[in-house]
């Protein structure tokens, strides 16, 4: 492992942030269905922390339908550097386990696209939700 890596720490408030951006939910969204104490500009705030509660992780994650890992674990520069480590080689040996860097670059494609369906779903499924609310209203 790197330097770099040792000291770079996963920014959970970071990964929020991500994963509500993706998945198209406005602060304000969340800032409600967290509750009445949330606001938008606690959201922001609590994106910008590094560590988050585990109860309030928790939450959000329920809220978003994202597991809490994604938030806990998801680093993107590390990701970023094991995919421009091995793009452009025709495959290597890792282990015992032959990998071809496009096979697997195209599998996580494929990933990403069921996830992001998922999440279009979800958020569409949320909106129908925020629509009803206000009509109640």
């Amino acid at each position: 492992m790197t330097q770099s890596n040792t000291n770079h720490k996963i920014q959970q408030g970071r990964n929020i942030k991500r994963f509500r951006e993706m998945l198209g939910i406005k602060q304000d969204a969340l800032a409600f269905e967290l509750g009445d104490d949330w606001n938008q500009q606690k959201i922001s705030l609590l994106e910008q922390k590094e560590a988050v509660e585990s109860s309030l992780l928790q939450q959000v994650a329920q809220i978003l339908k994202v597991p809490v890992e994604a938030f806990e674990n998801f680093d993107e520069e590390q990701a970023v550097n094991i995919i421009a480590s091995t793009f452009g080689d025709n495959a290597f040996n890792y282990g015992t386990v032959n990998i071809n860097p496009i096979e697997t670059i195209l599998q996580l494609h494929q990933e990403k696209i069921a996830l992001y369906e998922r999440m279009l779903t979800e958020k569409d499924e949320m909106m129908l939700k925020l629509e009803k609310l206000l009509q109640n209203k």
